[in-house]
């Protein structure tokens, strides 16, 4: 490309989604699992009560999308 080599890279994120040059899914699952770690995290830290009705409702709208 105009005389520039092209790096050797293990793996892009492009539009949200982690592909590595093997093609493996690895990455990307862990970076999902961290998110929704960090997530449940959150809602554990901040949330004093934690009825179970309150709790299901959070995480299907903050830790399921991850």
């Amino acid at each position: 490309m105009a005389g520039q080599c092209l790096e050797d890279v293990d793996y892009e994120k492009d539009l949200g989604v982690v592909v590595s040059k093997y093609l493996k899914a690895v990455r990307q699952c862990q970076e999902s699992y961290s998110k929704a770690n960090r997530m449940l995290g959150l809602i554990s830290r901040t949330i004093k009560y934690k009825n179970q009705e309150v709790l299901v409702n959070l995480y299907k709208s903050m830790v399921r999308p991850h």
